[in-house]
């Protein structure tokens, strides 16, 4: 009974990550198998917890687990400071 309450909590506190529009433009989801064709260098993302959280918790079906990881582990947050973070990289 503890494991589906503990399980119930979980599913409160954790949410799928989503694509962002940021001046007109959208910024997709990605992960370690589409990182090179999806992420923006002049764009801030950020882990998405919920995501890890369930690819760990369903990784017997080894579908979702690739699924989290492999293309939506990272949500696009914010356009990112070129001076600051991305100096080399960044298109402005």
């Amino acid at each position: 009974m503890r494991i589906i309450a503990l399980l119930l909590a979980l599913c409160l506190f954790t949410a799928c990550s989503d694509n962002k529009i940021i001046d007109g433009r959208v910024y997709e989801t990605y992960g370690f198998l589409n990182e090179d064709e999806v992420k923006a260098p002049n764009v801030r993302y950020r882990l998405v917890a919920g995501n890890l959280v369930w690819s760990i918790l369903l990784g017997e079906t080894i579908i979702a687990p690739v699924y989290f990881i492999g293309f939506d582990l990272f949500e696009p947050v914010e356009l990112a400071d070129c001076d600051r973070y991305y100096a080399k990289e960044c298109v402005k």
